[in-house]
């Protein structure tokens, strides 16, 4: 060992004579103690780093530390989460005791605004922000799923459980009927397109959760009108994680294996009581039917799904070059047999300041492989419509499965099919390569002091292909020989941004000016392929090529001022020009105007220690909506025609063109939102909360509607048809319960009322029923919502049933509105809505000492859902198909019904919940054996439980793929799953 040091010593001694330098002693070697200002109690894990270089240590559990400096110059940075840090100067300590102050106030906190960043002292909008520590934990897949229940006016609802596929996002209820409702989401200062991806469930499961730093969500016009004609259903800026300067290079490695099950199934009857019920009702054909086996159909099409999430990150700076590098891994199989998400994501960050610290770089590029195989969901109704009775499998029927079969063998063409040979049978794979970046170059301009210049150049490109496949020995692909339907598409969607931002200082007052001009344009490619059969016979022929492209030109200007820190005033306007709207209709202006009022820094509150800090804020503004769904809704053109309206030429059916229906003086959504908001804060950040009140009207509204009988036109057309209106109230409230060394404990809400109420609609009389909206399963062409004035938008449309004495509902009774004694469409009325007036969302955040422990737990109050599933199954009528059985659901024991009765408000349901999202408990183990490396362990469990009176499998269903308007019709809803992870954290 003597000898290795000596070997050292004389290596140094002769680099550093070779660089012209004497040394006369050793490098200093400071020690010390780091603690809390105020309880004086010890710091562990404070992160101890020698100023410019990568060389650092952390604080023991005592707070205590040991670090070679290299030089008597050399600076110790003093840094901890939650606390201010600390620069010392080393020169001739050795011993140098630390305390460092926490940082429990939150107006210095920097929040991300369109086109730059501003103190949330400084706010005129209404802002809500997220940052990774109070993220949601466990296996999170999508991005949406790391906020849900944790900002006030933002509600994020599962699409469902299969892997990938996120939620849908509102912020204060959206505000359109069959435009989007979509927030405009903006990564790292590139707006995304909100168009489908073919080859994935969600377009945004290609950005990695675990790569995000914060989330800044903008509700209200006065902060979302910088984004002009994406702004009225509100903004969701994503900033993602990068290196910092004077960071020592950090490596963290982490791993979370999930374990996926499912906690409720459809309620249909089991194999005995089918039986009875069958029995009962002497249909001696049919009861010849009934087998001998007991199937639990949902049981065999379900499993128990494991995942896999591996991530590895290398952050820190070297030199003047910040950095952070990412690689991920995930692999999640969903609860649906066969269902499979793989995804490897990679990202850099390189974020430099050039020049003496002039020329601000922002570089940032994300890269994603997204295999996903689709599990068959028709599996999920048949499942709960195949009988009981009847065996899974059989040697002797189509592709091993039992099926019911014609006398010939064949299978039968209405029944329903064996859930486990359609899983079995398609085979449905897509694959994404997509990747986003930007380059970002911020220079502060030589000849103005305060005037600087950003160039934002970014790109978001994707390539998807996949196909499906089904077996032709298979009941599914029987009568077409199998097929298999391949697909692409490539989008590109190109940025450039470019802004001046001024900012002066005055004695008493601030001014900030901004002008900048963005070009976004957006490309898609979808080519067509015939379907083919297995021996490679043509089912269907190509479609026409399509190569949509549509452009967003815009011109933007904010102006901020300030004055003694007390009044604050925001002007903010933006010109857009979209290529989706005739040139007539093209362009759209978007002003607004805020202000605010920090009532705490007038004098006769400035001194007071227990409020500190009030603002009241005003705000107006306009906003609009360009995201209609068709590219050039203006136009005249033509379509293929669906197989329905197919024109036949002797025994053979051919598609036509068909005229679409066009509107050339389509134009702009205009939604003007007032907002009325106060912030507060007592006892320096002990709590702090928000309280907003909104109002937003939506002129020009675009939503689809019938074209008259008789016209040569496709049944429907987009158009501008009216107004809406929404108001609402939002809370929000943190609070810091204790707060020392070893202990602190943080909890905080959130409440939000709101609601929209349809105003007109020009295209329907004024004392029309309205525009029948929501298909439902059970017949051909039923809908179960409407949209009326007066009403919210998707109001159930239904007629109200008549119970009998024992609270039972008497089949085809219903109320006679009119009295006029013919039940028919007059009798129907308005029962409900999807969306919920209340929702509510509540977390808490524990530590103690290196244990820590939180939950959140959210609801919905005030909104029903439609259960088709009971519907369109729950009566006898279902056992009476000649050749095969349906079964039932459990509830026709209750109603006994001979018929469905499609249109009862008997299955109008309480949707309202409260569902405990996540309990999350860890334990951080420090640095292992006296080394660099430190570990933290995890375990949570998603989707804990729900209350509810909804009898269904979720109350929250949100809109299916093909339906714009609206959610709450629960038909075949793919189960959300109770998960369990484990998670590992190695840092070093």
């Amino acid at each position: 060992m003597r000898k290795i040091y000596t070997v050292f010593k004389v290596t140094v001694m002769c680099l550093a004579l070779l660089a012209g330098h004497r040394i006369y002693a050793q490098a200093p070697s400071v020690s010390g103690t780091v603690t809390d200002t105020d309880s004086g109690d010890p710091l562990p894990f404070v992160n101890v780093l020698i100023k410019g270089t990568t060389k650092g240590t952390t604080t023991d559990f005592d707070g205590k530390y040991t670090i070679n400096a290299n030089s008597s110059e050399d600076i110790l940075v003093f840094s901890f989460i939650g606390y201010n840090p600390k620069s010392v100067v080393v020169g001739n300590q050795s011993i140098i005791n630390v305390s460092l102050e926490s940082d429990t106030k939150q107006l210095d906190e920097v929040v991300v605004v369109g086109y730059g960043t501003q103190r949330k002292a400084d706010l005129t909008g209404s802002v809500g922000s997220v940052d990774r520590d109070d993220f949601n934990v466990g296996q999170v897949t999508n991005p949406e799923q790391l906020i849900a229940g944790k900002v006030a006016g933002v509600q994020v609802t599962p699409n469902g459980g299969a892997p990938g596929s996120g939620g849908r996002i509102r912020i204060r209820g959206g505000a359109s009927l069959n435009a989007s409702n979509d927030p405009l989401i903006v990564i790292d200062g590139v707006p995304l397109d909100n168009s489908k991806t073919s080859g994935t469930a969600n377009p945004l499961n290609f950005l990695n959760p675990n790569d995000i730093e914060t989330f800044d969500i903008l509700k209200d016009a006065s902060a979302t009108a910088i984004y002009g004609s994406r702004a009225s259903n509100g903004v969701v800026l994503i900033t993602t994680r990068k290196g910092k300067e004077g960071q020592a290079m950090k490596v963290n490695v982490s791993s979370l294996m999930s374990v996926s099950s499912v906690t409720k199934k459809v309620d249909m009857l089991n194999a005995d009581q089918f039986k009875e019920i069958v029995d009962a009702q002497a249909i001696p054909a049919q009861a010849a039917l009934i087998g001998t086996d007991a199937t639990d159909w949902q049981s065999e099409i379900y499993q128990t799904a494991l995942s896999y999430d591996n991530n590895v990150s290398i952050s820190g700076a070297h030199k003047a070059l910040p950095y952070r590098l990412s690689v991920g891994y995930l692999n999640q199989d969903g609860v649906l047999k066969t269902d499979n998400l793989q995804r490897t994501s990679g990202s850099l960050s390189l974020n430099p300041n050039l020049f003496q610290d002039k020329l601000h770089v922002n570089f940032n590029v994300k890269g994603v492989i997204t295999k996903s195989r689709f599990a068959n969901q028709d599996a999920i109704g048949a499942a709960a419509a195949f009988d009981p009775t009847q065996p899974v499998y059989d040697t002797e029927g189509i592709g091993g499965y039992w099926e019911w079969l014609n006398t010939d063998g064949t299978p039968q063409t209405l029944a329903p099919r064996n859930p486990m040979g359609l899983i079995m049978a398609k085979d449905d794979r897509g694959e994404v390569k997509r990747s986003i970046g930007n380059l970002q170059l911020d220079y502060e301009l030589p000849f103005l002091e305060g005037l600087k210049a950003n160039l934002n150049l970014g790109y978001d490109v994707s390539s998807s292909n996949g196909r499906t496949i089904i077996d032709a020995n298979s009941a599914s692909g029987y009568y077409e020989g199998g097929s298999v339907a391949p697909y692409e598409q490539s989008k590109r969607n190109l940025l450039a941004d470019f802004y001046l931002n001024y900012v002066k200082e005055y004695k008493d007052s601030r001014l900030s000016l901004l002008v900048g001009y963005s070009a976004q344009d957006f490309l898609t490619r979808n080519p067509t392929f015939a379907r083919l059969n297995i021996e490679g016979d043509t089912l269907a022929a190509a479609g026409v090529v399509s190569r949509p492209q549509y452009r967003l030109i815009s011109y933007f200007g904010r102006a901020n001022y300030t004055l003694k820190d007390k009044y604050l005033f925001t002007a903010t306007i933006r010109a857009d020009g979209s290529s989706r709207f005739a040139p007539d209709n093209r362009w759209g202006v978007f002003p607004s105007l805020a202000a605010a009022w920090r009532i705490s820094e007038e004098d006769f509150l400035k001194a007071n220690d227990f409020l500190t800090d009030l603002k009241l804020r005003l705000g107006y503004g306009v906003t609009g909506q360009q995201d209609i769904g068709s590219y050039f809704p203006y136009l005249p053109r033509y379509i293929t025609s669906d197989n329905a309206t197919r024109y036949s030429l002797g025994v053979t059916y051919y598609n036509t063109l068909r005229p679409e229906g066009y509107d050339e003086n389509i134009k702009w959504e205009e939604t003007t939102t007032y907002n009325v908001g106060i912030d507060y804060e007592f006892l320096d950040g002990k709590l702090y909360g928000t309280f907003d009140y909104y109002y937003k009207k939506t002129d020009d509204l675009l939503a689809v509607i019938p074209v008259p009988a008789g016209t040569n036109l496709t049944n429907q057309l987009f158009t501008n048809v009216g107004s809406i209106e929404n108001q609402g109230l939002e809370i929000g409230l943190t609070f810091n319960v204790i707060k020392t060394t070893d202990f602190n404990w943080d909890i905080g809400g959130n409440y939000t009322n709101s609601r929209n109420t349809i105003t007109s609609l020009s295209n329907v009389e004024e004392d029309g029923v309205g525009i029948l909206v929501g298909g439902i399963s059970g017949g051909t062409g039923n809908t179960i919502q409407v949209h009326t004035v007066g009403y919210q938008p998707n109001s159930f449309y239904v007629y109200e049933q008549v119970y009998g004495e024992n609270g039972v509902p008497i089949e085809g009774v219903y109320v006679d509105q009119n009295e006029d004694g013919i039940i028919n469409e007059q009798d129907r009325v308005r029962n409900g809505f999807p969306d919920a007036r209340h929702y509510f969302g509540f977390n808490s955040s524990m530590r103690y000492k290196n244990w820590n422990f939180g939950f959140v737990l959210r609801g919905n109050a005030g909104n029903k859902a439609y259960n088709n599933v009971s519907s369109s199954k729950a009566a006898y009528q279902g056992l009476k198909f000649p050749g095969y059985l349906n079964n039932l659901p459990s509830d026709i024991l209750t109603t006994n019904f001979q018929n469905y009765q499609l249109r009862s408000d008997y299955y109008i349901q309480d949707a309202s919940f409260v569902r405990m999202e996540n309990i999350s408990v860890g334990y951080d183990f420090g640095n292992l054996f006296d080394s660099k490396i430190r570990l933290s362990a995890s375990a949570t469990v998603q989707n804990v439980f729900v209350i509810t009176n909804y009898e269904g499998v979720s109350p929250e269903i949100a809109p299916g793929t093909d339906d714009a308007t609206g959610g709450g019709i629960d038909n075949n809803f793919y189960p959300l799953p109770r998960i369990f992870s484990f998670g590992l954290n190695f840092g070093f």
